[in-house]
C-alpha cells in the first residue's frame, strides 16, 4: 500500500510518477474552499528567475483570466521584500470583506508608485512572486505553489534575461532573497511542487501535506493513483 495525495478529496500523483496537466490544476483550484472572504487566494511562490510569472499567466488563462496580483509591483527598491502590511491592507483586507482592492503598482524606472489599480474579488487571485507564501500570508491563502527550480539556476536565468544593466541590482536582490528565505521559507510549506519540463509542467505533492489533516491538501493511506 502507498500514498495517496488529495486536493479536495481528489486524487493527486505521488512525487516519483509524472503530475497533471494545468488544466486540471485549474479545475481543482475551482472545487477549494474560498480561504479570504468570497476568493480562493493561490500563492505561486519561487525563486526570481523560476519562472512564476510565466505559470501564473498560463494558470489564470486556464482559469478563464484569473486577476494575477505581481509581487514586483508592491515591492520597490526601498522595501524588497518589507511590503506586508500593505499588502494586508490594500488588498487581503478588502478581500475578506467581499470587497474591490485597490493597490499602487510600483514603477521600477521612475522609482514611484504609480496611481491605484483595482484588483476585484474574483473566485480564484493568484498572488505571483518571491515571498508570496510567507508567514504572514499562509493563513489567507488556499493553496501555495512552489516553483521547483534551484536558487543559483533560478538567478542565472533572471540575470540572462534582465541584461548587463541589472547587474548591480541583482547582486542586491541576490543578498535580499537569501536573508528573506532563511528567515521566512516558503518551500516547507508548498502545497504542490510546479516543475518545468520540455513539454509543459509537472505539479507534484509538496512538503506541507505531511503537516496533516487540517490542511486545504492532505495525505492518507491507500493505492497510489493518477488524477
Amino acid at each position: 500500500m502507498g500514498r495517496y495525495y488529495t486536493v479536495s478529496g481528489k486524487r493527486l500523483t505521488p512525487h516519483y510518477t509524472s503530475g497533471y496537466a494545468i488544466h486540471d490544476l485549474a479545475a481543482r483550484l475551482r472545487g477549494l474552499p474560498p480561504s479570504c472572504g468570497p476568493v480562493r487566494l493561490i500563492g505561486v511562490d519561487g525563486h526570481a528567475g523560476s519562472g512564476k510569472s510565466t505559470f501564473a499567466g498560463r494558470l489564470a488563462r486556464a482559469l478563464g483570466g484569473a486577476p494575477v496580483l505581481h509581487l514586483d509591483d508592491v515591492a520597490s527598491h526601498e522595501q524588497l521584500f518589507d511590503w506586508t502590511g500593505r499588502l494586508l491592507t490594500e488588498v487581503i483586507a478588502p478581500f475578506s470583506r467581499g470587497e474591490c482592492a485597490r493597490y499602487a503598482p510600483y514603477d521600477w524606472r521612475a522609482r514611484t508608485f504609480g496611481p491605484p489599480r483595482p484588483l476585484p474579488p474574483e473566485p480564484v487571485v493568484l498572488i505571483e512572486g518571491v515571498g508570496a507564501g510567507r508567514r504572514a500570508l499562509r493563513p489567507h491563502l488556499a493553496l501555495l505553489l512552489w516553483m521547483e527550480l534551484p536558487a543559483e539556476e533560478s538567478w542565472a536565468r533572471g540575470r540572462l534575461r534582465d541584461g548587463a544593466e541589472q547587474r548591480e541590482f541583482w547582486a542586491g536582490w541576490v543578498a535580499a532573497e537569501r536573508a528573506h528565505f532563511a528567515e521566512d521559507p516558503s518551500r516547507p510549506r508548498a502545497d504542490l511542487l510546479v516543475h518545468q519540463t520540455p513539454a509543459g509542467y509537472e505539479v507534484l505533492p509538496g512538503p506541507a501535506m505531511t503537516l496533516g489533516p487540517d490542511r486545504s491538501v492532505t495525505q492518507g493511506e491507500g493505492p497510489s493513483a493518477m488524477c
